[in-house]
Formats: structure tokens, C-alpha cells, sequence
């Protein structure tokens, strides 16, 4: 997430730079909503590249996957981020909705962590049962005198 919050900040600087224009509108610009989808979706993507699969496969990248999933192309995309970017406003409204819903992401994930961590965790009564010497009934003979 860093790295395209790092990029996405070095583009926002170039284009602050240059000029204070809003560039005209594309016509297949990508709505706001959806663009906060997007962005939250090409996260998880980046961030799945480092994160072995399933079949222990490294350094995937699934962005062409994000891109099926909102049917658009990046060239569509790159066009639609270039526009929110020339509004600074627009594009930090943007980018703020994208990580709030990362983090909410993150706390859910956690929140199922810990509970199933909590299912798995033996109680206190399972412990010292466990550290208990277990007796057999064979050890269990009464010694008379």
C-alpha cells in the first residue's frame, strides 16, 4: 500500500508542478465510487504479488484480474486517475474513502483472526488437565500391608 501511496503522492507533486488545471473530463471517465473500489482492489492485488498462493507460486501479478473485475482496461484507468489527480480535492476525497475501507478490511480480518485463534486456544482447564500425569488403570492397584 505504501508503494502506491508513495507513487501516487510523486505523481500528485509532477502534476501540482506544472499547472493548476483541471483536465477536461474523459468520456469513459471511471465514477468516483467505483474508482475507490478500484484503487482498494489494485491494493490487494499489489499486495498479493509478495504472498505465495496456493500452489506456493510467488510474484503473481493479478492486476489483470482487477481489471476484468471493473471491465475497463488500463489505459481507461491511467486516463480516469490522471483526471481525479488534476483535482487535488477530488483525488485526496478519493484516496481517504480507499483507505478507510482498507482499514476496515484489516479490522474485520483481524477480528476473525482472534476469534478463531480464541476457538483454537485451549482453556485454562485444558492446560492443567493436560499437564496432569494421566493414570491408567492398570497403575491404579491398592498397595496393602
Amino acid at each position: 500500500m505504501k508503494q502506491l501511496i508513495y507513487i501516487l503522492l510523486i505523481l500528485i507533486f509532477v502534476v501540482s508542478c506544472t499547472s493548476n488545471t483541471i483536465y477536461k473530463k474523459p468520456d469513459n471517465l471511471i465514477p468516483e465510487d467505483e474508482m475507490v473500489d478500484l484503487l482498494v482492489d489494485l491494493q490487494l492485488a499489489l499486495g498479493a504479488k509478495s504472498i505465495k498462493n496456493i500452489q506456493g507460486k510467488k510474484n503473481i501479478d493479478y492486476m489483470y484480474l482487477v481489471y476484468e473485475k471493473y471491465q475497463i482496461d488500463s489505459t481507461r484507468f491511467a486516463e480516469s486517475n490522471f483526471y481525479y489527480m488534476s483535482d487535488i480535492d477530488k483525488f485526496n476525497k478519493i484516496l481517504k474513502k480507499s483507505k478507510n475501507k482498507l482499514q476496515k478490511m484489516k479490522e474485520e480480518y483481524n477480528k476473525i483472526k482472534k476469534d478463531k485463534d480464541s476457538v483454537n486456544k485451549p482453556s485454562r482447564g485444558e492446560i492443567r488437565d493436560k499437564m496432569r500425569p494421566s493414570v491408567s488403570s492398570k497403575d491404579t492397584t491398592l498397595i496393602v500391608n
